[in-house]
């Protein structure tokens, strides 16, 4: 029906302006990048162990399965860790603008994965948004940290989000990313135990505000985002989704302009350079993504 029709893609487009909505809780919040994730995914795979409970769903997994989603929970958590202390190192709009390359690094991963050729058009779009990029290095070198870190939390994205495609394949997304986040709180433990102050006595004692940014982080950002995610690929194409979700930092820059006004305004090639990188990724997602474009005939 119509009506249930618009209803289904707002309620997609509210889960990409919560996605572009966790940059902002990541300026917000005051704590460091390694305790930040370290909550976020803990308190998101308890309220995704409730979740398993309620629905009942199996959980049981082969050791190699396990081992598998423990690894790639590491890699969530190293572009967790990346993206926000890119923010840290620099701004909003620095970090999603380099969050944005996560294409230019699937259009190489993705072949090596699933053992195809690189499409001709892919490499286009990857010097176009290396293009891009320089834009953004040249006008903006006062936050090269936050570039760099931008940049490696893109790469991390695009592997993990390639290597959690041949996981769906076979398994439950939501077991998968239940022992992701265990996965993640384990590696991310294990570094904070040998750090300097590790688990110390500040590391529980947050501000009343880091807690309510924290909550609203791993509850709506991460665990019901993550379930409506996959509730909504139900009625609305992956086409849609995915094209959708790569307006993920225009929302962001937006809201962060809104939140941040006067330290979030870039240079005008600052401008230009997000410009061609978020185009180049639009392009490609319609090329990639819509279907019977580009495929060769059977």
């Amino acid at each position: 029906m119509p009506n249930d029709k618009l209803k289904h893609n707002l309620h997609l487009h509210f889960l990409v302006f919560i996605a572009g909505f966790t940059a902002i809780l990541g300026e917000l919040i005051t704590i460091e990048a390694f305790s930040l994730v370290w909550y976020r995914m803990l308190i998101a795979g308890i309220l995704m162990f409730l979740y398993i409970k309620l629905v009942k769903i199996d959980i049981r997994v082969t050791p190699k399965n396990l081992i598998q989603f423990l690894l790639a929970g590491i890699i969530i958590a190293l572009h967790w860790i990346t993206f926000f202390a890119a923010i840290n190192a620099s701004n909003v709009s620095i970090a999603l603008a380099m969050f944005s390359t996560g294409a230019f690094f699937a259009s190489f991963i993705e072949p090596i994965f699933y053992r195809r050729k690189i499409i001709g058009y892919e490499i286009i779009f990857s010097l176009i948004v290396i293009v891009g990029v320089v834009l953004i290095v040249n006008s903006e070198i006062k936050y090269i940290n936050g570039i760099l870190l931008g940049i490696s939390s893109a790469f991390f994205s695009s592997l993990f989000a390639v290597i959690n495609g041949r996981f769906v394949e076979k398994h439950n997304a939501t077991v998968i990313s239940f022992y992701e986040f265990i996965g993640g709180v384990v590696f991310i433990s294990i570094y904070l135990a040998f750090s300097k102050n590790g688990f110390d006595q500040d590391f529980f004692k947050l501000p009343t505000s880091d807690w309510l940014y924290i909550g609203i982080l791993a509850s709506i950002c991460t665990a019901y985002a993550f379930i409506a995610a996959v509730h909504i690929m139900r009625y609305i194409s992956p086409y849609t989704v995915v094209l959708s979700y790569n307006l993920e930092p225009v929302y962001g820059i937006i809201l962060a302009l809104i939140f941040f006004g006067e330290s979030e305004m870039m240079s005008t090639n600052f401008y230009y350079g997000a410009v061609l990188i978020l185009s180049a990724v639009l392009i490609e997602a319609l090329l990639k993504n819509k279907p019977n474009v580009f495929k060769p005939k059977k």
